[in-house]
């Protein structure tokens, strides 16, 4: 007897695939329903699970094209047996927002994927995020009545979080309307993001395309994205990334940080930010700290960048806060060796085309600049580049002139205890 939902309490079998050593896990075998409102999350987790414990070398959850998967908050965990993929061709999305959020599942994130080695996320379907009933949440930035900021929880889910994984792969994929960030890569190695399409309002609060933290050996290439906060943001933790040809905007561009919250050590290196477009963005490439904090920045270089309308194209801010009462404080995150080169396009003229506002205490240093170009997106008339406690060099004459950086040395650096990573 067939159980409700078309399928026996035993799993069902799974289909050979076109490819010799791969089968695959149709989650309407197992009987997902598709319609948009029918909750499919049993379905998926026996699909998930079928295929994890499979001897094929390569097995195939499906998301089929053609139907509207609604999936609650789960956890898909590893290790499994031979890789796998999830491809999805369909909709999956997760509940229509808050108030259909069971309150047995956890409102900080969507889907997990814990402890996989070896997973690639592809196909031509959409995964929507539903985002708006959060976003309006009245402890959301100027959400309250009259425009307030009401106090209280306010937890929204990250759409696709990877957590304790490595060999991973997303490619082709589009993702709309996450809650908080659409992706977020959490101690993770050997991450591969490739042709992927991010897209969000403007002023969707907290909507990251990809986050990264505790994450090494990264590649994230050929990619649009457009939302209501940094395109592509870098935590602590995270070393030997490289991002290339991405279309970023509107969004608040591609940052490093914010690094040292609550006093903490954070250390980031051998970072590359190279032949992208940044447009109509609030910031352009920026490493964002806050005061308090300890370890480093070191080798970073953003190159081959084009800059449209962008309001701070060019940024360090050692005194990140997001409220008015912080509290100056001795100690920093140490920047240095950060290179920028052929930098080039309009800035809103409403702030400095570069900004280098550096730790009082703990300066930057070792920084490069070359080839930059940066023209006001209206009118004829320059705005000066800021630096405060900057010191580095330029290789080439800058438009607009920087004459504000600081050359050599400071007389003392930071202590080893403080800025090593």
């Amino acid at each position: 007897m067939a159980a409700p939902g078309g399928y026996d309490n035993e799993a069902p079998s799974p289909s050979p695939s076109d490819d010799d050593g791969s089968e695959i896990f149709n989650v309407r075998t197992f009987g997902a329903i598709g319609d948009g409102i029918a909750d499919d999350t049993k379905s998926f987790k026996m699909a998930w699970d079928s295929a994890c414990q499979s001897d094929s070398a390569i097995n195939i959850v499906l998301v089929p094209r053609g139907f509207s998967f609604m999936v609650q908050s789960t956890i898909f965990t590893g290790p499994c047996q031979g890789g796998l993929v999830l491809k999805v061709d369909g909709t999956l999305m997760p509940p229509d927002g808050p108030e259909s959020w069971p309150n047995n599942t956890s409102r900080r994130q969507w889907l997990v994927f814990y402890r996989i080695n070896n997973m690639s996320l592809q196909g031509s379907g959409v995964i929507d995020g539903r985002g708006q009933n959060w976003w309006d949440l009245p402890c959301k930035p100027h959400k309250g009545p009259n425009g307030t900021t009401l106090p209280g929880p306010c937890d929204s889910p990250v759409a696709l979080r990877f957590f304790m994984s490595s060999n991973l792969s997303v490619q082709g994929l589009r993702i709309k309307n996450s809650p908080q960030f659409h992706f977020r890569f959490d101690g993770c190695k050997s991450v591969r993001v490739d042709s992927i399409f991010i897209t969000s309002p403007a002023l969707s609060p907290n909507t990251d395309g990809i986050h990264i933290e505790n994450t090494n050996d990264v590649r994230i290439y050929n990619s649009v994205i457009s939302n209501g906060d940094d395109c592509v943001s870098i935590g602590t933790g995270c070393y030997d990334v490289d991002i290339k040809n991405i279309t970023c905007g509107p969004s608040h561009g591609i940052s490093i940080g914010s690094l040292g919250n609550h006093n903490s050590r954070a250390c980031v290196s051998n970072i590359t930010v190279r032949e992208s477009t940044i447009k109509g963005s609030d910031n352009g490439v920026r490493i964002k700290t806050w005061q308090g904090g300890s370890g480093s920045v070191s080798k970073v270089t953003f190159s081959k960048i084009h800059m449209e309308s962008v309001r701070n194209p060019i940024i360090i801010d050692q005194f990140y806060c997001l409220s008015k009462d912080c509290s100056n404080k001795s100690s920093a995150v140490f920047v240095s060796d950060i290179v920028y080169s052929n930098i080039k396009g309009t800035y809103d003229i409403r702030h400095p085309p570069m900004r280098f506002a550096c730790s009082d205490s703990v300066p930057c240093t070792n920084l490069t600049l070359s080839d930059i170009e940066l023209l006001p997106a209206q009118g004829d008339l320059f705005n000066d580049p800021f630096c405060w406690n900057a010191y580095g060099n330029l290789e080439t004459l800058t438009i607009p002139p920087v004459s504000c950086l600081i050359e050599g040395l400071p007389q003392s650096l930071p202590g080893n205890d403080l800025s090593r990573c």
